[in-house]
């Protein structure tokens, strides 16, 4: 099957988890249902092929901005529904990811290269993959983030409809933030350290924004991790770190490759 068909699947498969996950919160079906994941599942493996013939070649591996975008999603799906399976309740995070991964994974397939195949040895692979990794559980936890702040909010103004009556208490809400901030953060240090130890100049000039944001990110993710354990940091305070790390996260590696490949065109 045709490349192009492969990802339109995955984009309509997409489509069709997050409209049926839809309707059963307007019906206040289970959240829990298993329909949208199994329905996820399908799109996630499409998605995968995609994925995979898209950054692979013979003289490399391509991690190109788009390529890469469709590889990050992946990584978020498969973080978020491993989760659910492991009965956490971030089935409205799908809401969210599936849309967004649904144009990532067209853009893949039908949008330019817009890097050269490059050779991975072991350390490399690593520090990338690490790096995709902390990248999909950081995200989750942005968009988790912006979820509680409206249910705070609608709740501090005594309006518990909307939102409100879909989602798990507020203190469960925040207790999923924070685990996954930790798990982000560890995965993150193991981007950082192999790095160091693994890509010959992390300071280089192409390289130095990236390596900058990544610190800046890292050290407000920890920051608010003791903030939160050691001084009670909650709610909003929670939410404005995590938004700011995922803010410097995200400039560090996608900014860094929009400026680079596609203004710059190196």
């Amino acid at each position: 099957m045709p490349l192009p068909l492969i990802a339109t699947l995955a984009a309509l498969l997409y489509l069709v988890a997050t409209g049926m996950q839809l309707v059963f919160l307007a019906q206040r079906g289970t959240p829990a249902s298993r329909m949208p994941v199994t329905i996820a599942v399908l799109a996630m493996a499409c998605h995968t092929v995609v994925a995979w013939d898209s950054i692979s070649a013979a003289d490399g591996v391509h991690l190109g901005f788009y390529r890469v975008a469709a590889l990050m999603f992946l990584a978020v799906n498969a973080v978020c529904v491993l989760a659910i399976l492991m009965k956490r309740p971030l089935h409205n995070l799908l809401l969210v990811t599936f849309p967004l991964s649904a144009v990532a994974v067209m853009v893949s397939s039908l949008g330019p290269q817009t890097e050269s195949g490059s050779q991975l040895g072991h350390g490399l692979l690593v520090h990338v993959g690490s790096s995709i990794l902390a990248y999909a559980v950081l995200t989750l936890a942005s968009v988790q983030a912006a979820v509680l702040a409206v249910q705070d909010r609608q709740l501090h103004e005594r309006h518990p409809g909307g939102i409100v009556k879909w989602l798990p208490p507020l203190q469960r809400m925040e207790s999923m933030l924070f685990e996954l901030l930790w798990v982000g953060v560890v995965l993150l240090s193991v981007a950082i350290v192999s790095g160091f130890l693994f890509v010959d100049d992390l300071f280089a000039q192409h390289l130095v924004h990236k390596t900058v944001l990544s610190i800046v990110a890292w050290l407000t993710f920890s920051a608010l991790l003791w903030g939160h354990y050691q001084l009670g940091w909650r709610s909003q305070t929670a939410v404005r770190l995590t938004l700011a790390g995922f803010l410097s996260l995200m400039l560090a590696f996608f900014g860094s490759k929009l400026v680079l490949e596609l203004i710059l065109q190196r």
